[in-house]
């Protein structure tokens, strides 16, 4: 039932749209690609053309957990390069580029704005809130179909919380801080280990190590009473210990 479960969490992020999308030439090429993509398991992220020193498509993709490794971009690059040849979105040579969405990732889907909640983003909306475009603060979540957040350079006695809509906005990015690079570490070492295992290049954690740990260091130690057993070296004990190297017991116990 967990496998399921799993899956099924996994195919509603894999096929959850996108809020965010480009226009234009951009647009174009995203027509072509995401079904590829999520054909191949991996969900696509943001399309960007630049025409400095040529033009350059580059496509970001990750997979439905948000890790995306260089074997996962050079396997998009063979599946994708032949159906783009083909379906010529671009009227001019072009240099493809895949890519991982990066540390201070676009945020382009609900999923994305619920996954980093407490991180600090840059906002620029489409459509004007209040007369202003560009918004900075922290995610405090999504209510609807609205993210919340809170400004930090918000003018004494205005709310700092406000709600922006999601289908609003021109684009969203994750600001560089040090909570989220350690956070990324994080992610991408769990990520690498679990890839070698899959691999067979480690072997997996024992099933009762996380249980052995968490047993050992959340039980309280035991508390030694006072003992209330008499002085060793009293006669009494010396008789008792005679009596023992003989073969014989005493089970009387003295005042």
């Amino acid at each position: 039932m967990t496998d399921r479960t799993t899956d099924s969490v996994d195919t509603d992020l894999l096929t959850e749209p996108r809020l965010v999308v480009e226009p234009g030439v951009a647009a174009r090429v995203s027509a072509v690609a995401g079904p590829v993509l999520q054909g191949m398991g991996y969900r696509l992220v943001r399309i960007k053309i630049s025409g400095e020193s040529g033009c350059t498509v580059q496509i970001m993709a990750e997979r439905p957990d948000g890790s995306m490794q260089i074997e996962d971009c050079e396997a998009i690059s063979k599946a994708l390069s032949p159906v783009l040849d083909v379906a010529d979105p671009i009227d001019r040579a072009y240099r493809l580029e895949i890519s991982s969405p990066g540390i201070d990732r676009p945020l382009v889907r609900r999923s994305d704005f619920e996954r980093h909640a407490g991180y600090l983003v840059k906002i620029e909306m489409a459509v004007a809130h209040d007369g202003r475009k560009r918004f900075r603060g922290t995610l405090a979540g999504v209510e609807g179909d609205a993210v919340r957040l809170h400004r930090d350079d918000t003018p004494a006695g205005e709310d700092a919380d406000i709600l922006l809509v999601m289908e609003d906005i021109a684009d969203a990015r994750l600001v560089l801080t040090d909570e989220l690079i350690a956070e990324s570490m994080r992610r991408g070492k769990a990520a690498e280990r679990q890839l070698r295992q899959s691999l067979g290049l480690e072997p997996p954690p024992p099933p009762h190590a996380a249980r052995s740990d968490a047993s050992r260091s959340n039980k309280p130690k035991p508390r030694l009473k006072p003992s209330k057993i008499a002085p060793k070296n009293t006669k009494q004990h010396r008789l008792a210990a005679e009596k023992l190297r003989e073969g014989k017991t005493d089970t009387t116990r003295g005042d």
